[in-house]
């Protein structure tokens, strides 16, 4: 099975000078839990509702003043449609993420891979071995 027969499509992206309070939006709307950060026509990091938690409101920064870019988490892991979906789990799996950007082969971001993706397309054993390496603790 291939990553595009799972993932969901239609993804968007902010800039990195969008207000938090905006990022935040577009996942009430959406219901998603992270957004991709882009600049110059490529994706440069993405922003999860845990980083505006922790790097916002649990460090005591007014989430008012901030942007993506002062939550963000740089740098993207991401796979391509293409792929075999046992790979793009290998990459979720060893880089801990819930979450993974995917692109296609002329470099276009053209979805998403979720965790509820996966539990809800794949065989159980294997959704829950991705479920539990990705969750387990973070050192």
């Amino acid at each position: 099975m291939k990553v595009k027969d799972v993932m969901h499509s239609g993804v968007s992206w902010v800039e990195p000078d969008t207000k938090l309070s905006a990022i935040a939006k577009i996942m009430q709307d959406e219901d998603i839990g992270s957004v991709p950060v882009g600049e110059n026509d490529r994706m440069i990091g993405m922003v999860t509702d845990r980083d505006i938690t922790c790097r916002a409101l649990a460090n005591g920064k007014n989430p008012e003043t901030l942007t993506a870019r002062d939550v963000m988490s740089p740098g993207i892991t991401f796979c391509v449609e293409s792929e075999e979906i046992e790979d793009a789990l290998q990459i979720m799996e060893k880089n801990k993420i819930r979450r993974l950007p995917v692109i296609s082969e002329e470099k276009r971001m053209v979805g998403m891979l979720s965790l509820g993706d996966i539990a809800s397309s794949l065989p159980q054993d294997l959704a829950g071995e991705v479920m539990r390496a990705v969750s387990a603790h973070h050192a």
